[in-house]
């Protein structure tokens, strides 16, 4: 398989390692001489140093030979100039562009539908917004989503000492929560991921992964020690794209928000463009300042700036005057492993959210999403049993999963089904798997064809 990449930023290299180590072919363009020599040091990649847009670029990096086309630059105006000249100059082959500007979003449909005919349009900011907001009602949460359409809700959290599950074996949750229970799909604890059998315990300060159908969310949530929060203010720290979209989206539903930004001119701007956030001009690690603006009477405060040790900072500080409910936004997932041990629990990550989208849209066969979690430390993954796999009309305690990797739940046409080991695996059934990292590529080959790229 022939991919080009167009950007060798942050989002762009760490999809150039992933996909090098799946053994696909890539070829990475950036006109930054040494973001290329970076790659091609660390990375089995061909580089092309030039610009994405630029027809001779595009030939020299093979694209009227590529599968697929990735255009994740830090430029909006390139990465549909790459795709447009793409669609001419190799009209099959499947393109994906990074959009981040909020004034392109009507336009998608139109971007797919019509020259460039972009195949897929991702936008990570947007992503980590829906993120925050989940992230918000559920205090103790440090990554939320969903599988199956919505039907089924996954959640990592913060796990506290007064929790019912404390204790208590995996093996004794049937009994004591009967089908409804929740399943565990993984615990992070000392900074590692585990899958966890049924003699295993949850301890205080885990972080557990559990996955829930989306009725019984709420009363899974009560399970683990968590009580879903009712967000009438909030406080925004950056007013740069994530920090825009967040404050209109909770103007939107009536919370009381304010920005902290530091630049006068965006300042100037947001306040032309939102209507009811109160945008203050100013440095948000400012302790005088959060104090004058009593910013421990706020349900949430969310850091997102473009500067990860700001974040952290504000974040830290934050807590200190009371606030219960911090989100960070982290760029570097260098950091991840050290943040829990400082406090910060809540962590949103651009770069992680674009990778995981990416992933998403361009697997093919019968594999639906990709969600990585804990620094792609490990994965969920929603895929279809297909018989060509051979591991349909058997039991799961007959099917060799590899160690490290655990099929967390079944949906069959209308049925959500925690499964057991005499739960048989039926052709069409939509599975929401996990494994750790080293697990993978065992799995891969247990699915057979399911996790390929298109």
């Amino acid at each position: 398989m022939n991919i080009v990449i167009i950007g060798a930023g942050a989002v762009g290299s760490a999809i150039a390692r992933r996909l090098v180590s799946e053994n696909k072919k890539v070829v990475v363009v950036d006109i930054d001489t040494a973001a290329t020599d970076r790659l091609e040091n660390t990375l089995d990649v061909k580089t092309v140093r030039g610009s994405g847009s630029s027809p001779a670029v595009l030939r020299e990096a093979g694209v009227t030979g590529a599968d697929l086309f990735l255009a994740v630059t830090h430029s909006d105006e390139v990465n549909l100039m790459a795709c447009l000249m793409t669609q001419y100059m190799s009209p099959d082959t499947r393109k994906l562009a990074r959009i981040r500007n909020a004034e392109f979003d009507p336009l998608h449909t139109a971007l797919q539908t019509s020259p460039p005919n972009i195949d897929t349009i991702i936008n990570p900011e947007a992503e980590v917004v829906n993120t925050i907001r989940k992230l918000m009602v559920v205090p103790g949460a440090v990554d939320v989503g969903s599988f199956i359409d919505g039907r089924v809700k996954y959640t990592g959290a913060h796990i506290n000492a007064n929790a019912p599950v404390i204790g208590m074996r995996l093996a004794d949750y049937p009994a004591a929560y009967g089908s409804r229970r929740p399943l565990i799909a993984a615990v992070i604890r000392k900074n590692e991921v585990i899958v966890p059998h049924g003699n295993d315990a949850v301890q205080a300060g885990d972080i557990v992964y559990f996955v829930s159908e989306t009725g019984d969310f709420d009363a899974h949530l009560a399970i683990f020690g968590l009580t879903p929060q009712t967000v009438r203010s909030a406080l925004i720290l950056g007013g740069g794209k994530i920090g825009e979209r967040l404050a209109l989206s909770l103007e939107s539903e009536g919370i009381h928000t304010k920005i902290i930004e530091r630049d006068a001119r965006r300042c100037a701007g947001l306040s032309s463009r939102l209507n009811k956030t109160v945008v203050l001009n100013g440095d948000g690690s400012d302790l005088s300042l959060l104090r004058e603006e009593n910013i421990g009477r706020r349900d949430v405060v969310v850091s997102v700036t473009g500067d990860d040790e700001t974040n952290i900072l504000v974040s830290l500080l934050a807590s200190n005057l009371g606030v219960c409910n911090t989100i960070t936004r982290i760029g570097n997932p260098g950091y991840f492993p050290l943040l829990s041990t400082i406090g910060i629990k809540k962590i949103v990550s651009p770069r992680l959210s674009a990778i995981s989208s990416i992933l998403h849209e361009v697997r093919k066969g019968q594999v639906l999403s990709d969600i990585s979690i804990f620094g792609e430390k490990g994965e969920f993954i929603e895929a279809v049993a297909v018989a060509a796999s051979g591991i349909t009309g058997r039991c799961l305690k007959d099917i060799r999963f590899p160690s490290g990797a655990l099929l967390v739940c079944i949906a069959r046409g209308h049925e959500v089904i925690i499964p057991d080991g005499d739960t048989p695996l039926l052709d069409g059934d939509r599975m929401i798997l996990f494994a750790v990292k080293k697990a993978l590529a065992d799995l891969e080959a247990l699915l057979t064809v399911s996790l390929e790229y298109i």
